[in-house]
């Protein structure tokens, strides 16, 4: 098994003396890892780079079987904290949605069960931070107002703001007007020093379950889905709303495809995700949808590894402009789940397709495009001990820089995360050159320059060039 530290330096090697981007490339898979339950098992959601350049995320098993935080760095799997060490989990349990990086360094999550609440079910879950060494911190518990009105069972994971708060939803809670068992769920900001405000309660009309992340959009307003819930029966939503709580429908799903898995807001402007039943085949489909909610399917899943197998994992959008993916397997012609990528006219691709016991099988979450170009991902059962498996793939893409605030004001400081910074000559905001600080060969700082306009920002280091995954905006 190659550790991560061999398959990082075999990649820059190859793909930072690439002159041009490779038209075809064969993929190349490799499993990193093979969990046994105690180093973890059953990834979340989301995992992140951070600006040491190491993976961070998070497993639902671990040493007190209830979930724990880890770090992927080149000495190899490093477990950071197991939850449940507290009395009656007081920390929290099953941390499902994964991890962000926040503007001041730290870590941030949720956990879907725990809690003040209580160790089972009870617990309403908490949000917390942590830092590189696995000191955490309980900010929130969920259902401590009466009647969980401010949220309970967090299982989408979090957005940090251009305000810098940091947004989410809960699955379940807010109040009775849902008619539902427990709630049908809430919106909520949070500050860095843990000042919560419930934005929104959902009450089944305008949806209910949100699971998916919010996403942030360039109108400043965030977007989101909710599974079920929404004025054509019991089929889920896309939602918009403000950072001031004004929620509004930008799309109710119907009985042809419904249960949305969450959005990502790719450059063209529109929003893509899946849905998890549904389309022609009843397998689920890919979706666009516009500003203005018009809606468009642009491939229906048919149960087969070679069609994408089914809906109900969440996208990513390479720096290739294609959407990358996972199905979770479990029909008679998709048994263990593949990886895929589609255009966004709808293309698509089978990348890998998984094995069960020889590289894992039901891979789920968002897979996690590293700066060095190749994807990270986890599979969430099989592998040789069944508790499922690490992998890499690697599809030919070059090198990149990642930002940790896609939004700021002339003035403010940029954190940048890349590979290859030591000896950096020049950063550049869409052409405008900008003052900036090295800190480390993965980490860098850079103040927006006055005259910046919304656009790519380039890094100019000793191995080549290198451009921002996504276009940065200036705020004004």
């Amino acid at each position: 098994m190659m550790s991560l530290a061999k398959w990082k330096k075999v990649q820059i090697t190859l793909l930072l003396g690439a002159a041009t981007a490779m038209v075809a490339h064969a993929q190349t898979f490799t499993t990193l890892m093979e969990f046994n339950g105690v180093d973890g098992g059953g990834v979340g959601s989301q995992m992140v780079q951070g600006a040491d350049g190491n993976i961070y995320g998070t497993t639902g098993a671990g040493a007190n079987g209830r979930g724990s935080v880890f770090k992927l760095t080149e000495l190899g799997w490093a477990t950071l904290y197991s939850f449940c060490s507290l009395p009656n989990c007081a920390d929290g349990w099953g941390p499902n949605a994964g991890l962000i990086q926040a503007r001041d360094g730290n870590f941030y999550g949720v956990t879907t069960y725990g809690g003040s609440g209580g160790q089972n079910f009870d617990g309403g879950g908490t949000l917390f931070r942590i830092g590189a060494k696995g000191a955490l911190t309980v900010l929130y518990n969920f259902c401590s107002q009466p009647s969980c009105a401010d949220g309970m069972w967090p299982f989408g994971g979090l957005t940090q703001g251009s305000d810098g708060n940091l947004y989410g939803t809960t699955q379940s809670g807010g109040d009775a007007t849902c008619n539902r068992p427990y709630g049908c769920g809430t919106v909520y900001k949070i500050t860095l020093d843990g000042q919560f405000t419930k934005l929104h309660t959902f009450e089944f009309a305008d949806g209910r379950g949100p699971a998916g992340n919010l996403v942030q959009g360039s109108d400043g307003n965030f977007y989101g889905t909710t599974v079920q819930g929404g004025e054509n029966g019991d089929n889920g939503t896309i939602f918009r709303i403000t950072p001031a709580g004004l929620l509004t429908t930008v799309h109710n799903f119907d009985n042809t495809t419904f249960y949305p898995l969450g959005l990502v807001l790719a450059t063209d402007g529109n929003g893509y995700g899946t849905t998890g039943s549904g389309g022609p085949y009843g397998y689920g489909t890919v979706f666009k949808v516009t500003p203005n909610g018009a809606l468009t399917t642009i491939y229906a899943f048919d149960g087969t590894t070679t069609g994408g197998g089914r809906g109900a994992g969440w996208l990513t959008q390479g720096t290739d402009g294609n959407l990358y993916g996972s199905d979770p397997g479990g029909t008679a012609q998709d048994i263990y789940g593949s990886i895929f990528s589609v255009t966004l006219d709808g293309a698509l691709t089978s990348l890998h397709t998984f094995g069960g016991r020889r590289d894992g099988s039901r891979p789920l979450g968002l897979l996690l495009q590293d700066t060095n170009g190749s994807f990270y991902g986890a599979a969430t059962t099989g592998g040789s001990k069944n508790y499922g498996t690490f992998f890499t793939l690697d599809v030919g893409l070059n090198p990149f820089v990642t930002l940790v605030r896609p939004a700021e004001k002339v003035g403010e400081t940029e954190s940048i995360i890349g590979q290859g910074f030591t000896g950096t000559t020049s950063v550049a905001f869409n052409g405008t050159s900008a003052s900036f600080t090295v800190v480390s060969d993965t980490f860098m700082k850079a103040i927006v320059p006055s005259g910046a306009t919304s656009g790519y920002v380039t890094v100019a280091t000793p191995s080549g060039v290198l451009s921002s995954s996504r276009p940065f905006r200036v705020i004004p």
